[in-house]
């Protein structure tokens, strides 16, 4: 096929349609959060009780749903954890987290028809320690950038470490709107995936930044847009078959790994998909423009 063979797509051309589509994309999630004042944090940093159930037979996830939010438990988050008559119950913003469990046993067993039910598990997170999360959060993501751009700029030049880490910011801004606009939940797990994401986005966009190192010096005639618009449709194939492999399996772990993780599959699902376009859209026009505006201040 020529799309791995020998592609040769415009890719530069249509940079600024790009960028647009990217503004307009981080424009919704922006408003969204807005709208939603703030992202919506899991109990991990917002605080509150985190309850393990066990029923003495099955129950629908609905059902059982239904009888937590009529108990008076507004907001709260329950899951399949394990087997079909295991649930996790995770409640926001409230008092001792024994006491809460003992009030959502007996709401369940009277809301599901006197079924049994076990407390198998009861962890409290309160608000200083969600605040302290957070803070842990937000630093690792600053710390992680700050690495990527000292060695960006020692092993390229700055202007490349500009590029990785805008990319790199499209990706998270990308991402955090996504859970925005589809109202899901922050958690340490979502950390963790868009930590993921900002590894496997910059180790595309080095690629790329190599071989338009190597054509930097082999290509000498060519123009500066022409040379970075063949490096990465000479790396194309590879961006590609990389992402689609990996792609497959994250799928399938939204599709078939649980409640669980769906959260950090999904976070990973929006990621590597934002990661791979930045890597051709994002991080290589940033140069052409960098390049660009230099050129037009008589720099070289």
């Amino acid at each position: 096929m020529q799309f791995f063979r020998s592609p040769n797509y415009g890719f530069i051309a249509r940079r600024r349609m790009a960028l647009t589509i990217s503004l307009v994309l981080i424009g919704i999630g922006i408003a969204s959060m807005l709208l939603h004042r703030g992202l919506r944090m899991s109990i991990d940093f917002a605080g509150g009780a985190l309850v393990e159930i066990r029923l003495d037979q099955p129950v629908p996830l609905e059902e059982v749903r239904r009888v937590v939010d009529d108990a008076g438990f507004s907001g709260a988050e329950v899951t399949t954890f394990g087997e079909p008559n295991e649930f996790l119950v995770k409640v926001k913003a409230v008092g001792q987290a024994d006491r809460v469990a003992e009030d959502l046993r007996g709401k369940l067993k009277e809301g599901l028809s006197g079924r049994r039910v076990d407390i198998r598990r009861v962890e409290s997170v309160g608000p200083k320690i969600g605040h302290e999360l957070r803070t842990a959060a937000f630093w690792a993501i600053i710390y992680s950038l700050l690495g990527i751009i000292a060695y960006v700029s020692w092993r390229f030049e700055f202007r490349f470490a500009v590029a990785a880490i805008l990319a790199l910011v499209h990706d998270v801004l990308v991402t955090l709107g996504f859970f925005s606009v589809a109202n899901l939940e922050v958690s340490l797990a979502v950390i963790a995936a868009i930590l993921t994401i900002v590894g496997y986005s910059l180790n595309d966009t080095i690629v790329v930044f190599d071989r338009i190192r190597e054509n930097f010096h082999t290509r000498r005639r060519d123009s500066y847009e022409n040379m970075i618009n063949v490096s990465i449709n000479e790396t194309l194939s590879r961006t590609i078959i990389t992402s689609l492999t990996t792609l497959f399996v994250v799928v399938c772990l939204v599709l078939f790994g649980g409640e669980v993780i769906r959260d950090f599959a999904l976070t990973l699902l929006v990621g590597i998909v934002a990661g791979t376009y930045s890597s051709i859209f994002i991080a290589s026009p940033i140069l052409v423009e960098w390049h660009a505006r230099r050129a037009a201040h008589g720099k070289r």
